[in-house]
């Protein structure tokens, strides 16, 4: 998923609608006010020295974009991370990843928050952490992942439904009014130019080599490994370990000693700070 988001709305709504989306906004900023309030004052109580931070769904630049159960925003692990960085009870974070990835900005907002933390990030890979989530598991001090978590998918996708044929059948006949020559690039409603085709693939190849160069960077690889695994699939933990993306396989446990190590701690003075339902804005 970690792909480019294009927009290609027809700019037209009606009053009810645009009334609904200002009272859901306002709803959501009172959500997420209230949310972050609660990591500004409750991560620790004095017993725990480990802030655990889940990143869990799609990776997002703002809530409303897509229809998904569960986001995380740059926003709501920035405030996290001004936080716990201001707690003199925390010593690291724990970050535990669950995520398919997401937009690559706000993907790499996130990662460039843990990189430059004052804090060590550990990162416990769970089920997934792929695309997006991947890069921003990349980011972390130490990557610890099972061997059966599925990780990585290094690669950029912008696919779509194309839907001309079926509005010929419907009799739906679709309009095009638009100045400069690429406005309605990726319409589903009229089929793509060669032209067309040849250009967006051009942006993603810029964006895919992006994504190598960051993930070459954080995990202290060469280019030509990163672009050895870099053909979008992702790998069992086992493999990924095997190949450079990530430190060690493990769970709790193994996150456990690398913090105690990172901390110079032993492992039974590390407490983790759980995290509960509630507490952040998912």
């Amino acid at each position: 998923m970690y792909g480019m988001q294009k927009s290609f709305g027809r700019e037209v709504a009606t009053a009810i609608m645009r009334a609904t989306v200002v009272v859901l906004t306002i709803i959501v900023v009172i959500i997420s006010i209230s949310a972050l309030w609660e990591v500004e004052s409750n991560i620790s109580d004095g017993s725990c020295n480990i802030a655990v931070l889940p990143i869990e769904g799609a990776i997002l630049p703002y809530y409303g974009l897509a229809d998904f159960d569960l986001v995380i925003t740059p926003e709501i692990v920035e405030t996290f991370m001004d936080a716990v960085e201001r707690e003199q009870n925390i010593d690291a974070v724990l970050v535990e990843i669950n995520s398919p990835g997401g937009t690559p900005v706000a993907s790499q907002r996130i990662a460039e928050r843990f990189i430059n933390s004052s804090l060590p990030v550990v990162g416990l890979i769970g089920d997934i952490g792929a695309s997006g989530g991947y890069l921003v598991a990349a980011a972390t001090d130490v990557l610890i992942a099972s061997p059966m978590s599925n990780v990585g998918s290094i690669g950029v996708n912008m696919s779509y439904l194309e839907e001309s044929e079926k509005n010929e059948e419907e009799g739906i006949t679709y309009v095009q009014l638009t100045t400069g020559q690429y406005k309605d690039t990726g319409s589903p409603n009229r089929a793509i130019t060669e032209d067309e085709r040849e250009k967006l693939q051009a942006d993603l190849e810029i964006i895919h080599d992006e994504f190598v160069s960051i993930i070459s960077d954080y995990r202290s690889m060469t280019v030509q490994a990163v672009e050895a695994v870099a053909d979008g699939a992702t790998m069992p933990g086992t493999r990924a370990l095997e190949v450079g993306l990530i430190d060690s396989l493990g769970g709790r446990a193994e996150a456990r000693g690398s913090l105690a190590a990172i901390t110079g701690q032993s492992p039974q003075d590390i407490v983790f700070c759980e995290y509960q339902k509630g507490f952040l804005p998912f």
